[in-house]
């Protein structure tokens, strides 16, 4: 009889220390799986960076304002994609918008300049963007696609797939906060039990910078933590983080952080993020949604877990 184990793989990949955790009884199996479902993330990753000169997105930006660049299919349904989320929230979820961080310097703290702050939204706008016949042409020079919105989560869902199509049922990926998780946990001591996954806290104890704001049961899709944590300067009192509003430049400044469940990684991490720029009617939005959300108010205090088994809620 073969005996129940937890297999757990961490690799670096997009800048954040990754992990696959696995329950199952074929160890050789789980780790051949894990092996191309790894390879599948890297491959994203290279496709899809622009810090990399010879990613597909480096040569669409590299051709702004000039000719149309010949795109493959997987592109053309993310542009495709990022296009439905344009739509979906009103313009404010825009795959150009990444221009907007060259005035901003995260590390030293520093404010934009009004004048350079102008002349970088003039090159934001999806619909400057122009797509037709597996062809993408961004129509104004210095103009820039990112992927980033939405780039780790869609690996995620790769490597869930992968997992997946390999035999494994019972598997937690984690690419850096973001999770896909397949099936409920496999070892016969946790009784079938949902997986349980951390959320960092976005305001912790500085003798706990990692602390945890609650733990969320999911067994089956992805969840995705939007927030204004992660890269952020304080300037007169006043949190200044990377999630910027495409029609101002500006910062959110609203929640806290928004995590969001939903059938894949994909979604969920899109919606928290349109969530966190829509500002106060983040809530009502995502309730229009139908997805099960935590939302952390200005105030530190959960608006609303939609999560009836949440443990460990405090802020």
């Amino acid at each position: 009889m073969k005996r129940w184990r937890t297999v757990r793989f961490e690799f670096p990949a997009m800048a954040s220390l990754c992990s696959m955790q696995m329950d199952g009884t074929d160890e050789r199996l789980m780790r051949r799986a894990a092996k191309v479902a790894i390879a599948e993330v890297r491959r994203i990753e290279h496709k899809y960076s622009r810090y990399r000169d010879d990613s597909i997105i480096s040569r669409i930006n590299q051709a702004a304002g000039l000719a149309p660049v010949e795109i493959d299919d997987e592109t053309a349904g993310l542009l495709e994609f990022g296009n439905q989320l344009w739509r979906l929230s009103d313009g404010l979820f825009d795959m150009t918008s990444g221009v907007l961080r060259q005035a901003w310097d995260f590390r030293k703290g520093s404010m934009p300049e009004p004048a350079r702050m102008a002349s970088l939204l003039e090159r934001v706008g999806w619909q400057k963007l122009e797509r037709a016949d597996r062809q993408v042409r961004l129509t104004l020079p210095g103009m820039e696609l990112d992927i980033g919105g939405f780039g780790k989560e869609y690996a995620a869902d790769r490597a869930a797939a992968i997992l997946q199509e390999a035999g494994i049922v019972h598997a937690l990926v984690n690419l850096g906060g973001d999770l896909h998780v397949l099936g409920r946990r496999g070892l016969p001591e946790r009784d079938n039990a949902p997986w349980q996954v951390a959320i960092q806290h976005p305001r912790p104890p500085p003798q706990q910078p990692l602390a945890t704001l609650a733990w969320l049961p999911v067994a089956r899709g992805g969840l995705a933590t939007s927030g204004d944590y992660e890269r952020f300067f304080m300037h007169q009192g006043r949190r200044y983080c990377h999630i910027l509003d495409p029609r101002t430049g500006w910062p959110v400044s609203y929640w806290q952080s928004v995590s969001v469940l939903a059938a894949n990684t994909t979604t969920a991490g899109a919606l928290a993020t349109i969530a966190m720029l829509k500002g106060p009617a983040g809530e009502a939005w995502l309730q229009s949604q139908e997805v099960r959300y935590l939302a952390i108010a200005p105030d530190g205090q959960p608006s609303s877990t939609a999560f009836p088994q949440a443990q460990g809620v405090s802020c």
